[in-house]
């Protein structure tokens, strides 16, 4: 295939509409899915029957054929998709949103006729979560109805979307140095400050749904029969604790302890401010202990993903 002319955009030239397609598909980097997080979803309608309702929301649709390019489809309020009954064998259908470009496949006339369209497709095995090949197409969910059912209700709902490039945001948060403190002797304690003041105020987008924790603590010194753990506390959720567990040991030295997740955000911690803090506590009785001074540093890595919601 040659080079397709003009290029986008050229004064006075006339642009095919694949040519504006290639360029959706160039700015979307080749992916295709619903926009953000709550685009398109697939529910039960407001009375369960025999149908689904899908939701305001926007979407990329990449062509089946190369050079084909993208398409841009936008629903605005719920649209309600009838579901056939089933009789006394169970079935899954796939609901799609579908692009069916009479350029590429199909004989449907633009000028009277929907081009882009929810599609559903019927008896389609249980584990399915693609549209057929060579199908225009990106699921959105699939409908999983048991035997002798006309009602169709959200527990029947497979949410299959995806996002087409799901915004993820990263910061880093450095305490460099602390005031000279001991780890409390309390055993089976988690202490709520310590190290002192070791806690930072993020701000969590709207949009995130699952975060990426890592916190370093580093240049802690040890000495003795040490046993004790790190976790992370953010808002009301509690991460996995984290050991530091040594031998007898003669002289003081100095280590790094590291505490890590992948939480899901709930709703109600999205969009705040929430405070993520390191809490440190005994195990065991053990005799040794550790502390921290102007020559530690704890290290917050916080990245934000979106999913859908």
């Amino acid at each position: 295939m040659t080079l397709i002319q003009p290029p986008m955009m050229v004064n006075g030239g006339t642009h095919p509409a694949r040519a504006f397609r290639m360029m959706v598909r160039d700015l979307a980097r080749g992916s295709q899915g619903v926009t953000e997080g709550g685009d398109l979803k697939v529910r039960q309608t407001s009375t369960p029957g025999a149908a689904v309702r899908i939701g305001d929301g926007s979407a990329i649709v990449r062509g089946a054929t190369w050079g084909q390019g993208s398409y841009t489809q936008y629903n605005v309020g719920d649209q309600v998709v009838p579901i056939a009954s089933t009789a006394g064998v169970g079935r899954s259908d796939l609901v799609v949103l579908r692009v069916e470009d009479p350029e590429y496949e199909g004989n449907r006339n633009p000028a009277t006729q929907d081009i882009g369209y929810v599609h559903v497709i019927p008896n389609v095995s249980a584990g399915t979560t693609t549209p057929p090949v060579g199908m225009t197409a990106i699921p959105l969910a699939r409908i999983d109805i048991p035997p002798n059912c006309a009602t169709i209700t959200d527990a029947m709902v497979r949410d299959l979307r995806q996002i087409a490039n799901p915004r993820r945001d990263r910061k880093l948060y450095t305490i460099n140095g602390f005031p000279y403190s001991q780890l409390p002797s309390q055993s089976g304690v988690w202490q709520d400050d310590w190290p002192p003041g070791g806690r930072v105020l993020t701000d969590v987008p709207a949009w995130a749904t699952k975060a990426n924790l890592v916190a370093t603590l580093t240049g802690i010194r040890v000495f003795g029969e040490t046993f004790f753990g790190v976790r992370l506390v953010w808002g009301g959720w509690i991460g996995t604790e984290y050991q530091v567990d040594t031998d007898t040991i003669t002289y003081v030295s100095r280590t790094s302890v590291m505490a890590s997740d992948s939480p899901d955000l709930a709703p109600w911690f999205r969009g705040k401010t929430q405070e993520l803090r390191l809490q440190a506590g005994r195990y065991n009785n053990a005799n040794g202990g550790g502390d921290v001074s102007g020559s530690t540093a704890l290290i917050f890595d916080v990245e934000f993903i979106e999913g859908v919601v």
